[in-house]
């Protein structure tokens, strides 16, 4: 397939003076000088040196293999397929290269830059075998064809696509800048949600209006009856302890409460890892959790009818629940909006609200807000996968303002969020826009051999 794609390629005309040179004609090879070592061994070799990969810089080391100016290209892994990140990266000064990497430097009069650049403007699917482990040999390599301009061309070339790749990292680096203000600016009105300091409080209304209303206490003391009510588990209904004192103020006419005193149940799964079947029921864990509300189910693990009943003795998911990701990648929150079976992994804490009373979309508020990350932050265990315990997550503490309040605070919260997912999709959409540039540059640049400014 190779050849045939080579001679497809060869076919095409280029600009005078630029001529058609298989890769393994312009370079000289220096792979014998890499060095592979262990992700143990670099985390006690610290130090001032890049660490390069297939897929770049992966790690920092104190010691190099190779020195000067190199064209490094990925030899195996996915990104040969997928083309998701560069294909190839230019080096300069002194680096150590593990054995994913082609290392290459053009011979004489001959441009590094102006190599890495081509190689990223094209698709090298066809030079590459395998599929689940995707691999690029060095004689596939050789094989691909460069369209080698002139060498005054080339760096003429070189530095346009520079300047342009300055403007394109400009205009990244100032979306990135917005990006990050938009998250700073999303957590600042959630505080403000669950601080009383987004919409006029209830108490403030009824003193105005001069009239009573029901308070976050009274809302609380109603939630904790209709919880035995619901209440279904097994051997005697306890109540649950009151939150101690907190260290926050609260507005007036607002209350602070445990997740317990909120929720039926807060349960995780048997720890027993569940056997992965080729049909079956969903098993999900954090890594399905995907943007800020998504869970995806499609990819998610799967496992038997038997297996799947068993697991739902202990704690069953159902729509209306939420989902709080308590092992290595801790307090993410999502809320159940399916009725098909599914389960979730004991990485997912599976949190059931008392019904009809503190709306779920004000508990999701409290449980992504600076009230909440703080606690879990203060009681999450530090360990190779940080892990956030049930107990303490029964006994966070959330504030629970009258109910005719949470309601307006709802609707505001909705109004200026969906205000900034307006933004953030704008953001998204230039910085694909920003990559598709980038990729539309390298082709027009040794396709037509020239940049149009």
């Amino acid at each position: 397939m190779s050849f045939a794609k080579s001679a497809e390629m060869m076919s095409r005309p280029l600009p005078k003076g630029w001529t058609w040179v298989p890769l393994g004609q312009y370079v000289e090879n220096h792979d014998g000088r890499r060095v592979p070592i262990s992700r143990s061994e670099r985390e006690s070799r610290q130090g001032a040196f890049p660490y390069y990969g297939a897929s770049g810089v992966i790690d920092t080391i104190d010691g190099f293999t190779h020195e000067g100016e190199f064209v490094l290209i990925g030899e195996d892994g996915a990104n040969l397929l997928t083309r998701s990140k560069p294909l190839a990266f230019l080096t300069r000064g002194k680096v150590w290269v593990n054995n994913h990497a082609h290392v290459l430097r053009c011979k004489p009069g001959f441009s590094n830059a102006y190599l890495a650049y081509y190689i990223n403007s094209i698709n090298l699917s066809a030079y590459v075998t395998g599929t689940a482990q995707p691999k690029l040999s060095q004689s596939m390599m050789n094989k691909i064809p460069i369209p080698v301009a002139p060498p005054e061309q080339q760096t003429e070339i070189v530095a346009e696509i520079e300047k342009q790749f300055s403007r394109l990292d400009e205009a990244v680096a100032n979306l990135q800048r917005v990006k990050a203000n938009l998250k700073r600016y999303k957590a600042s009105v959630l505080k403000a949600a669950v601080e009383g300091r987004l919409v006029e409080t209830e108490a403030s209304i009824a003193q105005r209006e001069g009239r009573s209303y029901e308070t976050g206490e009274q809302l609380l003391q109603s939630t904790l009856k209709a919880r035995q009510t619901q209440w279904v588990g097994r051997g005697k209904y306890k109540t649950p302890e009151p939150p101690q004192e907190s260290d926050a103020s609260l507005p007036e006419g607002w209350a602070w409460a445990t997740l317990e005193q909120l929720h039926l149940q807060i349960a995780d799964v048997d720890h027993k890892m569940p056997k992965a079947q080729e049909s079956g029921i969903p098993y999900i864990s954090t890594k399905d959790f995907f943007a800020d509300e998504g869970i995806d189910f499609t990819k998610a693990k799967l496992i038997s009818a038997e297996d799947y009943e068993a697991l739902c003795r202990k704690v069953k998911p159902e729509r209306g629940d939420l989902l709080l990701s308590r092992y290595g990648t801790v307090g993410e929150v999502r809320e159940v909006s399916i009725d098909e079976p599914f389960q979730a992994s004991y990485s997912v804490a599976i949190l059931k609200p008392v019904r009809g009373f503190v709306p779920i979309r004000f508990l999701i508020a409290a449980l992504r807000s600076d009230v909440v990350i703080r606690q879990i932050k203060r009681d999450v265990r530090a360990t190779a996968q940080p892990d956030l315990g049930l107990a303490h997550i029964r006994q966070f503490v959330v504030p629970v303002p009258p109910m005719a309040e949470q309601l307006r605070i709802l609707e505001e919260l909705d109004r200026q969020l969906s205000i900034l997912r307006g933004i953030e999709t704008v953001v998204e959409n230039n910085l694909l826009r920003a990559q598709t540039l980038r990729q539309s540059t390298l082709s027009k640049a040794f396709s037509d051999g020239v940049l149009n400014v």
